[in-house]
């Protein structure tokens, strides 16, 4: 159960609280997304940036023009086997902790070119771990929007103490913008599912 940012309020003008949640309030609030896009969903990527929806009210709204200063990869259209490997260096060269955002149907899953493309990567998580996936063809501001809340709602879960194993917890809560259900595949990641056989 997330609990809380504040903790508890003893006079007016005095508020208590952990470091973790202060360091993940901060984290989730200043979200610095790469200038990334691939194709088509990319323009939709754009106006979510802009006056009509306004990430920035998000505290995303500052655009980096070099992986070194971004936090979030917004894969933004069709990936093809020539871009993967550029996909992945500047994943690499992304600070940690690092999102990455699936956005539109090619990114998650090869889109329409799945069957007979045979030059289009069939889902970016071939490539690089997703964190959260925006289907649609492509998906409206307002869904990239969600998303993005749903990164904030990963930052804000996660958590600085270590496990028994000595790494470090990182739970995805429940969200609470939305509605929330419990799919079959939450128990176990999949893995392989869309891998290529001749």
């Amino acid at each position: 159960m997330h609990e809380p940012w504040i903790e508890g309020r003893f006079e007016e003008g005095v508020v208590t609280t952990t470091v973790e949640q202060a360091i993940n309030w901060a984290r989730q609030s200043s979200i610095w997304p790469m200038t990334f896009g691939l194709a088509c969903c990319a323009i939709e990527m754009m106006a979510a940036g802009a006056g009509r929806f306004d990430m920035d009210r998000f505290g995303a709204g500052a655009f980096r023009a070099t992986p070194r200063q971004a936090d979030l990869m917004i894969v933004a259209g069709t990936v093809t086997y020539k871009m993967a490997s550029r996909v992945r260096r500047l994943y690499n060269l992304m600070p940690d902790p690092k999102f990455v955002i699936a956005m539109g149907a090619c990114t998650v899953g090869g889109g329409p070119y799945f069957k007979y493309g045979y030059h289009v990567v069939k889902g970016v998580d071939l490539v690089v771990p997703v964190d959260v996936y925006v289907p649609g063809c492509p998906p409206r501001p307002e869904a990239l929007l969600e998303g993005l809340m749903r990164i904030q709602d990963k930052i804000n879960g996660h958590r600085i103490a270590k496990n028994g194993s000595g790494k470090l917890n990182d739970e995805l809560p429940i969200p609470h913008h939305s509605g929330y259900v419990s799919a079959p595949a939450d128990g176990e990641p999949m893995r392989e599912h869309q891998k290529v056989t001749s």
